[in-house]
This record gives C-alpha cells, sequence and structure tokens, in this order.
C-alpha cells in the first residue's frame, strides 16, 4: 500500500469513505472510478490494496461488492505509524 507515496488516492478514498452516507452504505469500484475519475481496473487495484491491508471490509449487495472502511485497523496502523514503526 505503500510503495506509491506520491499518489494520494487511497488516502482519498478512505477519506470519501468517511463520510455519513458512504460509511454506512460502503462503495462499489465503479462509484470510486467516477468520483475519482480513474479507469474501474485502477479504482478495483486501489480497492483490493486496501482490503488486504485490512483497511476496508467488503459486504454484498445487490450481486456487487460494497466496500467499508474498517476504522479498528484504520487506528492500529495510525498508531503503528505514530510509534515510529
Amino acid at each position: 500500500m505503500l510503495r506509491t507515496p506520491t499518489d494520494t488516492t487511497r488516502l482519498r478514498i478512505l477519506a470519501w469513505l468517511k463520510e455519513p452516507g458512504r460509511a454506512a452504505d460502503g462503495v462499489t469500484a465503479d462509484a470510486v472510478a467516477e468520483r475519482f475519475s480513474i479507469p474501474r481496473p485502477a479504482a478495483v487495484t486501489h480497492l483490493r490494496l486496501l482490503e488486504a491491508t485490512g483497511m476496508l471490509c467488503t459486504s454484498r449487495s445487490a450481486g456487487r461488492v460494497r466496500y467499508h472502511r474498517d476504522d479498528t485497523r484504520i487506528a492500529e496502523v495510525a498508531r503503528m505509524f505514530e510509534k515510529g514503526w
């Protein structure tokens, strides 16, 4: 996840998912692609990396994968960085 620190897309996705409506409902890869004006495959890559690191979890709704923040995991990662990981 940290390989491309100059690309803030993943941080922007996490921030967007913190918004009240998004937090409850989650988002699809299509919604991320549209919101950040990136190709769907790029959105899927970002979302899968965030999921692999545990910062996002998924659910299925109407046959579509929806991504949600895992605020507990995000807080753990933030603490690691604060401690100088």
